[in-house]
């Protein structure tokens, strides 16, 4: 497949996901269950049809390993998506998970004593300003909450900053399942499909214990208004659709990412990423409208020049923008 076909599922399957995901976030806060199990539901039936092949095919990587993996995946996506229930924004929520770069540079360092060069120290001092930036000026805006009494205010504020914590421990513990991932890697060699197959399907006993949650939004969805799907002239209750959508949307961004590591560079998926995440972020502000201040554009500026920094896209562009200056002349 064309990497322009790749990158064009990436950027829309992954930016329409957030846009349903925060629709969904909206109206409900604390879907985050039921959107993370649908999601995992998908992807897992997928899998077993055409990567495992009805359970015929066996893993490349022994299942104890995958056990061990899962159990960080499966954390790290119930407490991303039970963050926006602790009053996490979503462009907050957004500018946060990017800096899973000094998440993964600490641990990094502290595990597989790794050693980097003062421009990736560099990059990850701007993205841990921007992310600093950001979450003060978000603790501000909650804090000052003028449609609040003081007790209610301090109980909300509180409520934020177990968010924070909770996007933290998620920070950390998707870094140390890439370190993991890349280890076993190493020692197997990549197989990115089975991964994303047995990540996703071997969780799906533990929602078990969110089957109350998952259950009681499940009902909430079907109470919500009907909506008509177009084209297909089905009548739904909206949320449902949404919901549909945004489990979609997930597997095409997923997909659109993985063809796009086995056509191009680990930097040129690291750009389309950053930028995507972007996008993404301007369009929450803009169509939604959150609340978004001059200090939150320079903590994002930071954000994102420190990771294009971190992936040295700089030195890559150079000797790109130095032919395409010298081609006239030759002409």
């Amino acid at each position: 497949m064309h990497p322009a076909v790749a990158v064009g599922l990436v950027f829309g399957g992954c930016c329409s996901n957030v846009v349903f995901l925060e629709l969904l976030a909206r109206q409900f806060p604390g879907c985050g269950n039921i959107v993370t199990f649908s999601q995992f539901l998908f992807i897992a039936v997928e899998g077993f049809i055409f990567e495992a092949n009805f359970g015929r095919k066996r893993p490349a990587i022994p299942i104890r390993y995958y056990f061990i993996m899962v159990a960080m995946f499966f954390t790290v996506s119930v407490v991303n998506n039970y963050a926006l229930n602790l009053n996490i924004a979503m462009p907050l929520h957004m500018i946060f998970r990017s800096g899973s770069l000094i998440a993964s540079m600490a641990l990094g360092i502290i595990i597989l004593k790794k050693r980097y060069s003062v421009s990736k120290y560099m990059s990850i001092a701007l993205v841990s300003l921007g992310i600093f930036t950001c979450t003060f000026m978000s603790a501000k805006q909650v804090a000052s909450d003028s449609s609040l009494n003081e007790e209610d205010g301090l109980q909300v504020f509180l409520w934020w900053l177990l968010g924070i914590a909770a996007l933290t421990f998620a920070l950390l513990m998707s870094a140390r399942m890439g370190i993991f991932q890349e280890t076993l890697y190493k020692q197997f060699g990549k197989h990115s499909k089975e991964a994303l197959f047995y990540n996703h399907a071997l969780p799906l006993p533990g929602f078990l214990l969110l089957a109350p949650n998952i259950y009681h939004h499940a009902v909430l969805f079907s109470q919500s208004e009907l909506f008509q799907v177009p084209v297909l002239g089905l009548t739904l209750p909206i949320m449902w659709f949404y919901l549909l959508m945004n489990v979609v949307t997930q597997y095409v961004c997923i997909r659109g990412v993985f063809i796009l590591t086995t056509e191009c560079t680990s930097l040129t998926v690291t750009l389309v990423v950053t930028l995507r995440k972007f996008v993404s972020l301007i369009f929450s502000i803009l169509y939604f409208r959150n609340p978004f201040t001059a200090w939150h554009w320079l903590g994002t500026a930071f954000v994102f020049v420190g990771t294009l920094m971190y992936t040295e896209v700089w030195n890559s562009l150079g000797p790109f923008l130095a032919r395409w200056r010298k081609r006239p002349k030759e002409e």
